[in-house]
């Protein structure tokens, strides 16, 4: 399946391919039907893998975009772009790393000094990314590669070797719903990830709980429809397992194409979302503060939207609650921003953010565009 990301400077198509894992699947058909697809030019049944046309590009992310190798774009399909801001010398995970088109970009974004992993539980992927493995450490004028394709489960991250505490970045695209055990996969990425570490993944949701006899159902499970997480099950989830609350950055509707699957999943409508979450010290200061944004990361000198809240001028001074302030002070954001702590505590530990994600969702995808809110105006993309 092929589609166009609009930009003002190219008309550049991607040739995208599946990257959704399969993981600890208990039922044969539905890794028939996930494998079955993979060769499968444009047989998609829903519009999950379509970026939207106003997802915003860096310069830096299309250009290494271009320079993948088209065998490995055509295999790739996603349900976002995942590619954070700031990547240079970083330790980067993907979950659930399909044909490696991710893992290709982040490559050449970490540069020689950072490192990638791309995981994925299908053997034959696996086996198709670390073909280009070489090509792209030429193409990028490497000295030696930094990039390596690893076998396993996105659950069982434990089993694969990675440490505890070693990672920068993760990412995901479009993965999660294909684990039956979000709540593992969860747990393994806080693990693996250092403090101030990010979770920064698009994945599928449910406007309700999934039935279990829809889960069984082969077709909507490859296609990642009954295995998505209902939406409002994600603030508590993450907060469980430790993490800041889910930072949303894109939203959108997911047309269901196949008469049969809309019948099959009648009542339930699906939204494909972009987050980033953080893995912030339990013991910080829990305060307010002000914060300026110093213009200082890559592609982004006038304007840095952390999320679809959260959008910073260049030099201009804003009030942020606790746990905003504690992501921009222990992440690899810290040297960005001047931040100068407020005298008034938060209430809690716990305290509610400044506009209560779940509302958020709801406004988001019902919204054509991406919508990115200032203290003082509100900025399209």
């Amino acid at each position: 399946m092929s589609i166009k990301i609009c930009r003002d400077y190219n008309k550049f198509k991607v040739c995208l391919h599946l990257t959704l894992v399969v993981s600890l699947l208990h039922s044969n058909s539905k890794s028939r039907y996930y494998g079955s697809r993979l060769e499968i030019h444009g047989s998609l049944k829903t519009s999950a893998s379509c970026m939207s046309p106003s997802t915003p590009i860096p310069q830096s992310t299309f250009d290494a975009l271009r320079l993948v190798h088209p065998s490995v774009c055509k295999k790739y399909s996603g349900c976002g772009l995942v590619v954070p801001e700031k990547l240079q010398g970083c330790k980067v995970l993907d979950l659930g790393s399909g044909s490696g088109r991710d893992c290709f970009i982040l490559s050449k974004l970490v540069g020689q000094s950072g490192h990638v992993i791309g995981i994925d539980m299908t053997a034959e992927l696996i086996l198709a990314s670390r073909k280009y493995v070489q090509y792209h450490q030429e193409k990028y004028g490497y000295e030696k590669p930094n990039t390596i394709f690893v076998q396993g489960y996105i659950e069982k991250l434990n089993e694969t070797g990675i440490q505890s505490g070693s990672l920068d970045v993760l990412v995901s695209n479009c993965a999660m719903c294909l684990c039956p055990d979000k709540k593992l996969v969860l747990r393994e990425a806080f693990r693996v990830l250092k403090e101030g570490g990010e979770l920064y993944f698009s994945d599928i949701y449910s406007s309700k709980a999934v039935p279990e006899h829809l889960k069984q159902d082969p077709v909507l499970w490859g296609e990642g429809l009954s295995g998505a997480l209902y939406w409002r099950d994600l603030i508590s989830l993450v907060h469980e397992v430790g993490f800041s609350t889910p930072y949303l950055l894109t939203a959108s509707h997911i047309i269901v194409h196949n008469s049969e699957l809309q019948k099959k999943a009648s009542g339930i409508t699906h939204t494909s979302a972009t987050y980033r979450l953080f893995k912030l010290p339990k013991n910080r200061k829990q305060s307010d503060a002000v914060v300026a944004y110093k213009g200082t990361v890559p592609d982004h000198p006038d304007l840095l939207k952390f999320d679809m809240y959260h959008c910073f001028e260049t030099d201009i001074e804003v009030t942020v609650d606790a746990e905003m302030a504690a992501v921009l002070q222990h992440s690899r954001f810290s040297s960005d921003f001047s931040i100068q702590s407020s005298d008034k505590p938060a209430p809690s530990p716990k305290c509610t953010p400044q506009v209560n994600p779940l509302v958020y969702f709801l406004w988001a995808i019902q919204k054509p565009s991406c919508i990115c809110i200032f203290f003082h105006h509100t900025y399209r993309s």
